[in-house]
């Protein structure tokens, strides 16, 4: 059974729609799909919804939260979580407030970098769900700034970019233990890149982290085994999946492109107790 356990919606930087989202991994061959938008939980509902005209494909609710440290962006994902808890909720939507604020100052960077882009056409590209840098990037490759989204980032909004802006995060222990307290499995997004590695995942194990991507978006074979390794050294499941936004065409890892074996999601069930996890066990028969 295909697994992706990491995937976008417009509810956040996505290209489709929650249902059309769902559509796509049934068409490609999934039989388990997480979906998981940056700082935002409204994608779910209309995703469990649509996923019951597909009865082979169970949609596992879930997020990917932003946080950081003095030297790294980091990101959890969280699964099983209860997308109704309050203090969630409310969190989620100081940080989608942050990302707009941020997302401002970024069109502002970069006008007075002679890059001229439409502030209105940004948050039609967003659509009212959680704003991110991607929808700067496209509206870059839009007005002929650069030729990719991965460029705009490179060049000017990535981290340390001409343009970029930090913005209000929670600490990656927050989120951890925000992930926790809604009922949900804490996981380690894209890990491959984080300074002190090691170091992050023995703190944020102690505070409930249960495991790590480790099948991700184009992760060469010899990165795989390295945080396969880690994953067996700190007893934590290896997750993965796509980070499929739908806006790079052939250049974006197609959804379960990530190549996630099941046993994974076996682990996750083992760990899960209540909640979505019950409806997916008792719908997998």
């Amino acid at each position: 059974m295909k697994v992706d356990l990491h995937l976008h919606s417009t509810a956040s930087d996505g290209r489709f729609s929650p249902e059309a989202l769902v559509c796509l991994a049934a068409s490609s061959g999934l039989g388990i799909m997480a979906i998981t938008d940056h700082d935002s939980v409204e994608g779910i509902a209309p995703a469990l919804l649509a996923a019951k005209d597909f009865p082979s494909l169970k949609v596992i609710p879930g997020v990917e939260l932003s946080a950081n440290t003095l030297e790294d962006e980091i990101h959890i994902l969280g699964y099983f979580i209860d997308y109704h808890d309050l203090e969630l909720v409310n969190t989620l939507q100081k940080l989608r407030n942050s990302r707009r604020t941020r997302a401002q100052k970024m069109v502002e960077k970069l006008a007075n970098l002679g890059i001229y882009i439409d502030w209105e056409h940004v948050q039609e590209l967003a659509g009212g769900g959680s704003m991110g840098r991607p929808h700067i990037a496209q509206a870059m490759v839009k007005r002929g700034y650069v030729l990719s989204v991965k460029e705009a980032f490179l060049k000017y909004i990535g981290r340390g970019g001409a343009a970029y802006v930090e913005r209000e995060r929670i600490t990656p222990v927050q989120a951890v233990k925000l992930v926790t307290k809604s009922g949900g499995l804490p996981v380690l997004a894209h890990p491959a890149n984080i300074n002190h590695l090691e170091q992050a995942l023995s703190q944020l194990q102690r505070v409930g982290l249960v495991g790590i991507e480790v099948y991700y978006d184009g992760y060469a074979p010899k990165v795989v085994k390295y945080l396969a390794s880690l994953a067996h050294k700190y007893r934590l499941i290896a997750c993965g999946g796509s980070d499929f936004h739908g806006i790079e065409g052939n250049d974006e890892t197609p959804i379960g492109g990530a190549n996630v074996p099941f046993e994974c999601i076996e682990q996750l069930l083992s760990l899960a107790k209540h909640g979505m996890a019950d409806l997916l066990v008792g719908s997998s028969g």
